[in-house]
């Protein structure tokens, strides 16, 4: 599973036994200084009469030297706990300060977004996705997520091939001290590139001095299915009628869908309900045991757990696995050990979706007969589907082991760092479901990546008012990414297999000679290898309790930059002022005030090895879209890669340079306590493809160029408005943030970049979509004006009227306009916690205000003549489409006949306003702990909480479909994403 070279494990275990130290840490050493954040208390002291000494537990590895430690950029782990979450995105989801959770689908296990402070790049693919997410420390690991070249060879931007499931699934709240979310200029400078994007630290529990802590946990509910209004072919029909009796003509009304002619056809025109075999209220529940142990030399923790979360529609579910053991040891006096390990399986039930059947089979059927929304033709599809076969495994391991040594005035630490994951799907449908034509594939992928960190760290006092910490650091950090994929068709029988390869192993075409021709197989295999390494050294000077003031400069090199351009210097600086101390010190009401500014770049890292080469060649001689299968040519060659794009010369390493200032305080001896950032980041000299002439043969050049600004404001408050511990108390927390986004520079000067159907402006936000402006419809020929015509097609009546910018009488590309924004402008949430003797009551509620979608449902649904004709991916017909809400929209009847597409997506008429407002999660919990009768009793319970949870449970919005949190990445509501589902449980925790 992982390798190192001897050279490597010599030094390490040099380091290891000679001069090293033990906290299970990673970037995060003593000489990183978080700035405010709310990080666990530290139990570290030295027992004077027993001389021994306390471990540095996991929960305790990162420190922050100020005293002053008020703004709350973390989780309240206590109040989450009761909530059944299952990723990290949704544990975190409104509840920390400038950073944005996008759940586009309820589907247990599927991948989910974090935006840290606004979009770095563009956000059109999937692909250009994975790019913006934060790093993700687990126990001072950064965990190493899927590499995205994968989609390379998908036709389709869905899925990306294998089990596509949500590696942060792994994150189980019951095991988790803090999570907390790194946004400072300074510290993100220490953690280096990987960090470019903001960072997400998660640290585990752990042993506490020693003592015996025993914890059990479990909840037990349901998710319930969505109340829903299911239509049938009588109503498709009367939905129709008004454009036939406007526009159709004899050949429009013979080229009618034929599954809408004959009203006697029970299949369209019975009953309509599909819906109790699709929708179902599903059960979900968890169970875990956590125990730590020792004493003060050497303790330890274990945990386990099991959790089923289940779907509220086409029988989704996921099954997660966790084991964690983490044990500290303190062999001198000098000297600490800590070690790691968090191994977890995830295994996941998905859809029957028809999208992503043929997304993967990269087949489409004939689409002229719909799957029918009547229960007894449904089942019969059903009872086909069950004939699939879908594994979907993930395994997860990750762990570390680090020491802490003293020597002399001298702290040197060292540690070792590793964390894999791998997938496997099995893939196979019938050919009963694939137009007599079987399909079967397999996939194997694996991530790894290992790391070395060593530091040292000295600490020189001037007198007892100044002095200053001098950190070095260095680690070398390798990745390897590794995917094997196999698709195969065969005829109308069901028996398929990947047959053996023929031939001399040590000839070119080896893969090529099948044993038998008659089976279409395709194979893929791809394998990265990357490493960074990096240096740093770091200053800090202290003016009493008053003044810090810290610098930073750290040298990396990345094997994915070009040969003159891998190394790259990068400075930090920050400052913090306590202007309690020096200001305020008789102050009553102001306990404690503070000022931080900081400065710092980021080197950011490109994403896969396909820059540092320069110009090369790739294996597409292909078809359109599918450049990786073979054209007129038996054997695939390599040639240029005019597909994907050239690659030059002359391509850096793009970075990050962020700007903050933070005013925290505290108030009320403590009641109240509030921070106040504004930021400034500039991502500079990013790479983008830019079109060339289609003579060229290339679809595009990448060149370096792009520079984007973001900028905010976040707010955080915590208040205890009501303190009577014997009677109700009530404590609130609210954060909020406000991003504006905007591009600065393109490569080469340019001021608009078209990419696909978007287009990327100077001065305009990236999430800006490009569109028509619909100015209502021409109802008779004396509206239209003479010679008007869109893209040469002339303008007739029941067209829409576009505005014409220009002034051209010519509707085109260049009437377009940027409009709108796919990412929020403000986001936050609201969290309470109200207490009454042993009741205890929670609730949350997150917002995300001011962005914009596309309902390309409702789009694709009025434009039914050209979505039946075309017989494509987006023409599809999923069986959920058979429903309606009751919040839909009610457009122009257009001709949708006409050759102008009148219901073209690509127009602000379905432009729409996907703010939302929700109750997120709702516990009401009595602690049986603190009652009468198990304290006269003598139970050894320090805690018995039984509690309900609602979570999901209303939402607010002006969106017009189902819910405006499933849009897709791009921002395009497409209406296939599963429900996010409405769940009530009951459960309880135990500690002893």
């Amino acid at each position: 599973m992982v390798k190192l070279s001897s050279t490597v494990s010599i030094v390490f275990f040099l380091l290891l036994f000679g001069l090293s130290n033990a906290q299970a840490n990673n970037n995060y050493t003593n000489t990183l200084t978080f700035k405010h954040l709310v990080l666990q208390q530290d139990t570290s002291k030295k027992d004077s009469t027993k001389k021994s000494v306390t471990i540095d537990t996991i929960g305790q590895m990162v420190r922050a030297s100020q005293k002053f430690k008020t703004v709350r950029d973390t989780i309240n782990v206590r109040t989450s706990a009761p909530v059944p979450n299952l990723s990290l995105q949704q544990i975190i989801k409104g509840n920390l300060a400038g950073v944005y959770v996008q759940e586009s689908n309820g589907e247990p296990g599927t991948e989910q977004s974090i935006i840290v402070q606004g979009a770095s790049n563009i956000m059109f693919s999937k692909k250009d996705n994975y790019a913006l997410q934060p790093a993700i420390y687990l126990n001072g690991v950064p965990l190493v997520a899927e590499n995205p070249f994968a989609f390379d060879v998908q036709r389709y931007d869905y899925n990306r091939i294998g089990p596509a499931t949500n590696l942060l699934s792994q994150i189980d709240i019951d095991n988790i001290q803090s999570i907390a979310v790194v946004k400072d200029p300074f510290e993100l400078a220490k953690l280096g590139p990987n960090a470019a994007n903001g960072a997400i630290y998660i640290t585990t529990k752990n042993a506490r001095d020693g003592k015996r802590d025993i914890s059990l946990n479990s909840y037990f509910g349901f998710v319930t299915a969505p109340s829903t209004s299911t239509v049938n072919g009588v109503y498709e029909n009367n939905f129709r009628k008004p454009f036939y009796q406007k526009y159709a003509t004899e050949e429009n009304y013979a080229n009618s869908a034929s599954y809408l002619k004959d009203s006697t056809n029970t299949a369209y025109f019975g009953p309509s309900n599909w819906n109790k075999q699709y929708y179902s209220s599903s059960p979900t529940f968890s169970a875990d045991l956590g125990i730590t142990g020792g004493n003060d030399r050497a303790n330890f923790r274990f945990y386990g757990a099991g959790t089923k979360n289940a779907g509220n529609a086409d029988k989704t579910s996921i099954d997660r696995y966790n084991l964690f053991f983490g044990i500290n040891m303190a062999p001198f006096s000098w000297l600490t050990v800590s070690s790691s390990v968090n191994a977890v399986r995830l295994d996941r039930t998905r859809n029957k979706s028809l999208r992503d059947r043929f997304a993967e089979s990269r087949y489409i059927p004939d689409l002229t007969s719909p799957l029918a929304p009547n229960a007894d033709n449904y089942s019969a599809f059903l009872n086909e589907t069950d004939k699939d076969v879908d594994i979907n495994k993930t395994s997860i391991v990750n762990g570390n082991i680090s020491l802490r040594a003293t020597v002399g005035p001298v702290i040197l630490s060292s540690s070792l760092m590793v964390d894999y994951n791998e997938g496997i799907r099995d893939y196979f449908i019938p050919s009963t479901l694939q137009a007599g034509v079987s399909y079967i594939s397999n996939y194997f992928g694996f991530s790894q990546r290992v790391l070395v960190n060593n530091t040292a760290e000295y600490t020189y006092k001037f007198n007892d008012n100044n002095k200053i910490d001098f950190g070095l650091g260095q680690s070398i950090q390798g990745d390897t990414y590794k995917y094997n994929y196999t698709r195969a068709y065969n005829g109308p029988n069901d028996f398929v297999k990947i047959l053996k390869v023929e031939g001399d192993p040590t000839k070119d075409n080896y893969l090529n000679t099948y044993s038998n021709s008659e089976f279409y197989i395709f194979r893929y295999i791809d394998k990265e290898r990357n490493n960074l390494f990096s240096v740093n050294a770091s200053a800090k000077y202290s003016y009493k309790d008053v003044l810090t003031v810290s610098a930073l400069v750290r040298r990396d090199g990345s094997s994915n930059g070009q040969p003159d351009s891998r190394w790259v210097t990068t400075p930090a600086f920050n400052a913090t002022y306590n202007l309690k101390s020096q200001f305020l010190k008789d102050s009553k009401t102001i306990n404690e005030l503070s000022l931080s500014a900081g400065w710092g770049r980021t080197l950011r890292l490109f994403q896969d090895d396909k820059f540092a080469a320069g110009p090369q060649y790739k294996s597409e001689s292909g078809w359109f879209e599918e450049p990786t299968i073979p054209g007129y040519g038996g054997i695939l060659g390599i040639n240029r890669p005019y597909s994907s794009g050239f690659i030059g010369y002359g391509i850096s390493l793009p970075y990050a340079d962020r700007t903050n200032i933070s005013l925290s305080g505290s108030f009320l001896n403590g009641r109240i306590t509030g921070g106040l950032s504004v930021y400034n980041r500039n991502d500079k000299n990013q790479v983008i493809g830019i079109p060339v002439p289609v003579e060229t043969g290339y679809s595009q050049n990448y060149q370096s160029g792009l520079d984007v600004n973001n900028k905010g404001i976040e707010l955080s408050a915590n208040a205890l408005v009501i303190n009577r511990p014997k009677a109700l108390s009530w404590s609130t927390s609210i954060n909020a943030s406000y991003n504006k986004n905007k591009v600065v520079a393109l490569p080469g000067g340019l001021q608009e970049l078209t990419v696909g159907t978007d287009r990327i402006t100077v001065g305009q936000s990236l999430g800006s979509y490009w569109l028509y402006t619909n100015q209502g419809i021409y109802n008779n020929q004396s509206e239209i004006p003479a010679g008007r015509n869109f893209n040469g097609i002339a303008i007739k009546v029941g067209d829409p009227n576009w505005k014409d910018y220009n002034g051209d009488n010519r509707i085109d590309e260049k009437d377009k306009v940027s409009t709108g924004d796919r990412a929020p402008k403000v986001v936050g949430g609201w969290g309470n916690s109200l207490t009454y003797k042993n009741f205890d009551l929670n609730f949350n509620l997150i917002f995300a205000l001011g962005q914009k979608a596309i309902n390309q449902y409702q789009a694709s649904r009025y434009d039914f003549v050209n979505s039946e004709a075309g017989n494509d991916i987006n023409s599809v017909k999923e069986i959920q489409s058979w429903q309606i809400f009751d919040n839909q929209k009610n457009y122009p009847i257009y001709n949708p006949w006409s050759s102008v597409d009148a219901y073209r997506a690509d127009q602000d008429l379905f432009l729409e306003d996907a703010s939302y407002l929700k109750l997120r999660s709702l516990t009401l919990g009595y602690d049986f702990g603190k009652s009468n009768i198990f304290k006269k009793s003598g139970t050894p319970f320090r805690k018995a909480f039984l509690y309900v949870t609602a979570m999901n449970v209303f939402t607010i919005t002006k969106f017009s479909g189902q819910d405006p949190e499933l849009v897709n990445y791009n921002g395009i509501y497409d209406g296939a994403n599963l429900p996010i589902p409405r769940t009530f449980v009951l459960g309880f925790k135990l500690d002893l």
